[in-house]
């Protein structure tokens, strides 16, 4: 496991609350942290059908584009009884081509569980692969997952996407009932982020 010893890294993200929650996360080591429109970086398109792959993409572009190491992620909800789906295409299952519409994208969901005959509970899980990357090629992969069902109705307006119908193993409350503090502190972003800090930053 290679230790980060750099002070500047690019997270390759166009999406400004992620990239302030990566601020702030990296801070406490004296990191400074830009993002992909810091740079004018363009989003590369995702041709891998993993999640690794896709990170893999996202940031050797970065570094490509920067020559500064860089950290990626991709994420994304599996569901059992649809063969894994939407996986690696959460995202797309929400487009509209005007934007994307994460109610019409549980609605899908819900929907293609109804057409398969599924029987409940819809064991699921949400998936974070970050892949930080060097200007010399090394890479480190970390990997958080929550494992959960899929419900329906949706429950909750809290958090952003597919939370409203994921309720974790264990709990009561959906992703989207529960808190910021209370998500973010057991959500498979928050589990892969502790296994990097903790691989190449030391705490």
């Amino acid at each position: 496991m290679r230790r980060f010893e750099g002070d500047r890294l690019v997270v390759a993200t166009h999406n400004a609350g992620k990239l302030e929650e990566f601020r702030a996360l990296f801070e406490p080591f004296g990191v400074s942290v830009s993002g992909a429109a810091d740079h004018d970086l363009a989003e590369p398109e995702e041709t891998e059908e993993s999640f690794v792959g896709n990170a893999r993409i996202k940031a050797r572009a970065a570094v490509a584009a920067t020559g500064l190491p860089a950290l990626a992620d991709d994420s994304g909800i599996e569901v059992d009884a649809l063969d894994g789906k939407p996986g690696v295409r959460t995202a797309d299952w929400a487009e509209t081509g005007n934007g994307r519409d994460f109610h019409m994208a549980m609605r899908k969901v819900h929907e293609a569980l109804v057409a398969r005959g599924a029987e409940a509970p819809h064991t699921a899980r949400f998936r974070c692969t970050l892949v930080l990357a060097w200007p010399d090629g090394h890479e480190e992969v970390f990997e958080g997952r929550v494992e959960g069902q899929v419900i329906w109705p949706m429950r909750g307006a809290e958090g952003h996407g597919y939370d409203p119908v994921f309720l974790p193993d264990g709990e009561t409350e959906t992703f989207g009932e529960m808190s910021a503090e209370k998500k973010n502190g057991m959500s498979h972003r928050a589990r892969a982020v502790a296994l990097l800090r903790e691989g190449c930053f030391g705490g």
